[in-house]
């Protein structure tokens, strides 16, 4: 009988939702806020007057180094909508495709922005926010003030501070400046040593195993109950591949550091084998080891 698939139990890296056995569980993130938004966008800005600066004096000295007769009101005024459709749209929509969804601003400021589920932005995501946002936000050019009041409203009203192009796009926009550090993983617990080094793990796949790691590395960063239900959708995965069962009584982060710590011990184990049987068999391998006289390389080496 096939195994069935497992559901995922992720947590996001920049979205605000993860899954838990197909359980939508809120994650505790900063979402970027009107006020950090506006800052990025006021940056944003002067980069594009500056650019638009650049583009407006490169482009003019072009036009003086054209013969006379080629240059007329038509040429002039549609090298200057689309000198504004590279400053408006192409700037931010690059930016965040080579800036890992970072415009100059939002870099500045510390913000990034992502798909709603936590991915990265795709370029049609991109594309769509700069359009929206040049059409109704900023600078809005169907119905400046009306529009303008209505971007402001829905973020402010929008409990993950999106705007008007993030809701049409499905993106959010996140603090990348964690509030702390990450914490180290524990690479062993005394109190389940003894059951750890009798636990079967070799159902534990890389996937899971990783899972459980970026949720100890984020645990202190979680809020309840999120923190509480996304490990026990985590420790209820990892249990039903492992066995024996452990003693009863303590987290189930705490079991989680254990089978880490155990698979992380039996690897090194592992690994320490495999050099000590290359040493033995190919010494000259070994860094600071000579090799004894006449042997050479393996071959094909």
């Amino acid at each position: 009988m096939s195994a069935q698939p497992r559901p995922p139990a992720r947590p996001a890296p920049w979205g605000d939702a993860g899954l838990v056995s197909g359980e939508a569980v809120e994650l505790d993130v900063r979402a970027a806020r009107i006020g950090s938004r506006v800052l990025a966008l006021l940056l944003d800005v002067l980069a594009q007057v500056a650019l638009m600066l650049v583009l407006s004096m490169t482009v003019g000295i072009a036009l003086l180094n054209l013969p006379e007769g080629l240059v007329d009101g038509a040429l002039a005024g549609g090298l200057a909508t689309v000198g504004l459709i590279l400053v408006l749209v192409g700037y931010p929509v690059l930016c965040e495709r080579l800036n890992h969804g970072r415009t100059l601003g939002k870099m500045a400021v510390g913000l990034r922005v992502v798909s709603a589920d936590g991915a990265p932005v795709a370029a049609r995501q991109s594309l769509t926010r700069a359009l929206v946002g040049v059409a109704v936000e900023w600078p809005g050019l169907v119905l400046p003030l009306l529009s303008w009041v209505a971007g402001v409203t829905v973020m402010v009203t929008d409990r993950r501070g999106r705007r008007l192009g993030d809701l049409v796009a499905g993106t959010l926009v996140v603090h990348t400046r964690a509030a702390t550090a990450w914490r180290p993983v524990p690479t062993a617990v005394p109190a389940l040593a003894g059951w750890a080094c009798t636990v079967d793990l070799s159902r534990l796949d890389d996937d899971l195993a990783l899972a459980a790691r970026q949720y100890l590395a984020r645990v202190h960063q979680l809020a309840e109950p999120a923190r509480g239900r996304l490990g026990r959708g985590l420790w209820a995965e990892v249990a039903a591949v492992i066995a024996p069962p452990p003693p009863a009584g303590m987290p189930e982060s705490v079991y989680l550091a254990a089978v880490l710590g155990e698979r992380h011990r039996r690897a090194r184990y592992r690994l320490g084998l495999g050099r000590t049987a290359a040493a033995t068999l190919w010494p000259e391998l070994v860094p600071g080891r000579p090799a004894p006289a006449g042997v050479g390389p393996p071959p094909g080496s």
